[in-house]
Formats: C-alpha cells, sequence, structure tokens
C-alpha cells in the first residue's frame, strides 16, 4: 500500500502554488451555448426567460450609455429602494451581488473556515459548494429522494461545526419543492448557530398556493437568509444581479467583505424597470406555467421520465440506460439538430437532462426530434 505523499511546503515551493483544496475543485460549467455546425442553435440549456427581458428594462439599460465613466452607487441604493418597497421588508437588511452566485460566496467566506461544513441537497446548485471548498470547509451532500429536498436527510448532515444550510426551493436542476411547513420544520431543528439559506432563483415560477419563499419567516428569524435574481422571470441574466434579504447583523457582516462596486449602472436602472412592469412578469409567467404543462405531457408520453411536477422554467428528464437511448446520446443527437440541453453529469445525474421552456416552435421542434431519437 503506498504512502501518501507529504504536503508541499508553499513557502519554499519552486513557484507560487494555491491553498490546499484550491486545485480539487472542479470548475463551474455552464450549459452549451454551441453547437458544431450550427450557426444559431436554440439554447435551452440555461433556463434563460424565453420571452427576453421587459422593454422597460432595455430601455433603462440604454440610458446608462452616457454613464459608463462614472462608478456605479456601491450600495444599489434604486434597486434597494425598489425592492424594500415591492416585498415591504427593511432596506438596511439587504445585500446585492453579481447575481445570487456572488451572495453565496460572501456568505461562504463570512462564515465559514478550515474545519467547518456546510449542508445542501446531494443535487445543490454547483455554486454553492464552489464557495465553501474555497474556504477550506467540508460540503455535506444529504441524499434526495424522489430527486427531492428531504428535511430529515438535511438534519442528519448538521453537527457542531455546520455553519450554512443551503436550500434551493425550488431546486436545480430538480425544479422540486418542498412546502412552507417542511422549511419551517427545518429551521426549527437547526441550531439557532447556523444560516439557513432560501435560495429562491425559482420561486417566482412556483405558482402553487403551498409555496412559500421564506420572506416571512427572516423577517424574525436571526438566522435566515433568502435570495433573489433577477436573471430567470426578469431575463437579465445578462447583467449579473442578484439579492439577498438577512438578518440587519449578517447584511452588516457581509457588507465588510463585499467589493464596493460590484453591480453596475445599467444593472441597477435595468433591475428598477424590470421589477416595475408587471405586465412582463405575468406575460413570462403565463408563458411558463403553459408550456411546462405541455412539454411535461409531450415527454411523459414519449416514454420518458418526467421528474416533478417541475415548479420552475425547466423540466428535468430522465432517459434509458439502454445503449442508444441514453441521456448522453440524445444530448449529442438532439446538439447536431440545433437544440442545445443540459447534461448532468457534474450533478451527478448522467441519465438525466434538463431542459428550459423555450418558444411554442422551440419545444415543439424538441419534441418532435426527441421523438425521432428514441424512433431510431
Amino acid at each position: 500500500m503506498s504512502e501518501t505523499a507529504p504536503p508541499i511546503d508553499r513557502a519554499v515551493a519552486e513557484r507560487p502554488l494555491p491553498k490546499p483544496g484550491i486545485l480539487d475543485i472542479h470548475a463551474y460549467v455552464p450549459g452549451k451555448a454551441t453547437a458544431p455546425g450550427v450557426a444559431e442553435p436554440v439554447k435551452l440549456s440555461a433556463n434563460e426567460n424565453a420571452l427576453g427581458s421587459s422593454p422597460k428594462a432595455q430601455e433603462a439599460y440604454a440610458s446608462a450609455e452616457h454613464s459608463l465613466h462614472i462608478y456605479p452607487d456601491p450600495r444599489a441604493s434604486i434597486v434597494r429602494a425598489a425592492i424594500a418597497k415591492r416585498y415591504r421588508i427593511e432596506a438596511e437588511r439587504l445585500v446585492f451581488g453579481c447575481g445570487s452566485d456572488e451572495v453565496f460566496q460572501l456568505l461562504n467566506q463570512t462564515f465559514l473556515e478550515p474545519g467547518d461544513n456546510m449542508v445542501q441537497g446531494e443535487f445543490g446548485f454547483a455554486g454553492f459548494a464552489i464557495g465553501a471548498y474555497a474556504c477550506q470547509a467540508e460540503v455535506r451532500r444529504a441524499p434526495e429522494p424522489g430527486f427531492r429536498i428531504d428535511v430529515d436527510e438535511l438534519l442528519k448532515c448538521v453537527d457542531e461545526r455546520t455553519r450554512l444550510v443551503f436550500l434551493a426551493n425550488p431546486g436545480n436542476p430538480t425544479g422540486t419543492w418542498i412546502p412552507f411547513s417542511e422549511v419551517r420544520r427545518l429551521h426549527d431543528a437547526l441550531p439557532p448557530s447556523v444560516v439557513l439559506v432560501l435560495d429562491g432563483a425559482y420561486g417566482e415560477f412556483a405558482l402553487d398556493p403551498g409555496f412559500d419563499d421564506g420572506i416571512d419567516l427572516a423577517r424574525t428569524a436571526a438566522n435566515v437568509v433568502v435570495t433573489h435574481t433577477f436573471s430567470k422571470l426578469y431575463g437579465l441574466a445578462a447583467l449579473r444581479l442578484g439579492w439577498g434579504y438577512a438578518p440587519l447583523e449578517i447584511a452588516q457582516a457581509i457588507d465588510r467583505i463585499r467589493m464596493p462596486f460590484n453591480t453596475s449602472i445599467a444593472a441597477q436602472r435595468a433591475a428598477v424597470a424590470a421589477l416595475a412592469d408587471e405586465d412582463f412578469q405575468r406575460a413570462s409567467l403565463e408563458f411558463v406555467d403553459t408550456w411546462r404543462s405541455w412539454l411535461g405531457q409531450q415527454l411523459g408520453g414519449l416514454g420518458l421520465d418526467v421528474v416533478g411536477p417541475s415548479a420552475a422554467n425547466f423540466v428535468l428528464v430522465g432517459f434509458p440506460k439502454a445503449p442508444g437511448r441514453t441521456a448522453a446520446e440524445a444530448e449529442a443527437f438532439l446538439a447536431a439538430r440545433g437544440l442545445l440541453l443540459r447534461g448532468l453529469g457534474m450533478y451527478g445525474l448522467p441519465d438525466h437532462l434538463r431542459i428550459t421552456i423555450g418558444l411554442e416552435a422551440q419545444n415543439r421542434a424538441l419534441v418532435d426530434a426527441l421523438a425521432d431519437f428514441l424512433k431510431r
């Protein structure tokens, strides 16, 4: 049995070396955006808003053209005020990031040190774990039976060195969700020293009356942070703006390490306009609700395993393991036809593909192509 090589002393190394653990991190791999030989593929791999973005947000974005030489407001004051009014929450308890991804990163940096751990579901968003590993913390993944968060499994992973629990509700890439009664049960069972992070990136698409994003819980709990993004429903993925609602002490701690100009003038103006355009939001939700149901029915009719029902703007689909019918082969077949889906090997779901709800013609083309694939 071979012995493990002793760690290299970084102080006397022949070249600069990253701190332990950095090179063990698997870099985030986004959904495919190109296909060989296809000039303009249909991108159904990144959960972008099929309807684009609000015309009012586009106008607000364009208004920043003559302000490119000016540093943005480090407090994102106009967005802060708009969100506080919309959700009836305290403006001083908001934190902003370059997408909600940065808010997760800041939470990890604020609370994790070597020897600590954070807990998430086994299919949790990869961005949660990357930030924890960078802090030299342990990532614990709780089983998700039926592709759904199980509160009891999460709690089994919690111990005296747990500092954060990340819960995406609805989940990505599963699209499944748990009712607020389960979220509250999880919170009630956690030690008060553990921060419960409720990622609501897809919360706006969860239309069931039993769904709650946790804002009301966060109003009074000293250890709950709720996050949202402008990338999904609002269609501002290119501008990278997300936010978190946290207890004041946590918000103030995060602001001590947040870089001062992390959101742009254009993003701030567009976000305020997008938040005010309720007609576009309503149209986007109605569109997703209609085609999410249709797509689930059609794919199920082809004999594929549709996980859910989904409460996000995508569906998760399982494929047979039989050669010629696998998820990887389906992904390649569809890419050759200019239809890009999200392979999920990095999430431990090699037999599944995630499919963003696209425009009507795109959804129909996808179903037709999958029918051809399964007939081969």
